[in-house]
Parts: C-alpha cells; structure tokens; sequence
C-alpha cells in the first residue's frame, strides 16, 4: 500500500481572468499546469500511481485538490502574481502575447511588452492550504 498524503494540507490553485473568451482559459490553464508541473515535478507533490485489479498502471496525477477561481480582470491576476512573488511561492501565468503566431513572435510580443502592460489570462500556484485560501479569498469559484 502506498504512503498517501494528507491531501487537506496543500492545495493547486488556478486563477483565471473571467474577461477572457472560454476557449483561450482553457488553453492558457493547459500550458500553465503543464509548465508548472514540469517545472517543478522533482519536488514533494505527492503524485500518486494508481494501479487497477489486472495490474495495468495508469498515469499518476497529484492528490491534492486543484481549485479554479476566478478574477475580474488581468490587473487582480498581476497582483496576485506579485503577492506569489513575495512570498516566494512558485507559480506559473499566461498573458495573452502568449497565444500569438509562432513561438519566436510570442517570446518577441512578451519581450516588448513591460510587465505591467501584459494581459494576464491566467496563473497557477500550490501552497499549503492556509497560505494560499488567504491570497486567494477575494476570488470566488470558477463557474
């Protein structure tokens, strides 16, 4: 039997920009969970192998909950961003220059772009549960 992990102590959040057309947070929350985890998959998440009664092992996935929230514009996804930054929490975000051309016109796009004049679709964090529920209390559900 595998060791599980206490799953109420931690927490993934997304937060996404409600502004945002549905097709384009669906993307930018796919590219951020994918980075975020490849970014960050050699530490303690607590992934999960789930093996069925013929013995067939399905892919892991985190046993944390993962909450999508949702904000009024890219400026409450910045400040949340510098919030993370502060505290040192890991994180990952999509701005709209992102989702542009090729990936040399997107890195150009961002590159020219400062930060405080990037849309923001979207950001990702984990935290342990009480440090990220106080940054995030004035985001409601995404629904």
């Amino acid at each position: 039997m595998q060791n599980l992990p206490d799953e109420t102590t931690y927490r993934f959040v997304a937060v996404l920009n409600k502004k945002a057309e549905l097709g384009r947070l669906f993307n930018a929350l796919g590219h951020m969970t994918a980075g975020f985890v490849a970014k960050y998959s050699e530490s303690d998440y607590a992934f999960i192998e789930y093996v069925d009664a013929s013995g067939t092992s399905h892919p892991s996935i985190s046993h944390f909950p993962f909450i999508v929230l949702k904000a009024g514009n890219s400026n409450q996804i910045r400040t949340l961003r510098n919030e993370l930054i502060a505290q040192g929490l890991p994180y990952n975000d999509f701005t709209s220059t992102m989702t542009i051309g090729t990936s040399q016109e997107q890195v150009d796009a961002t590159a020219a772009t400062s930060e405080d004049e990037l849309e923001y679709l979207g950001i990702v964090t984990f935290a342990d549960t009480d440090t990220i529920k106080a940054l995030t209390k004035k985001f409601q559900l995404f629904r």
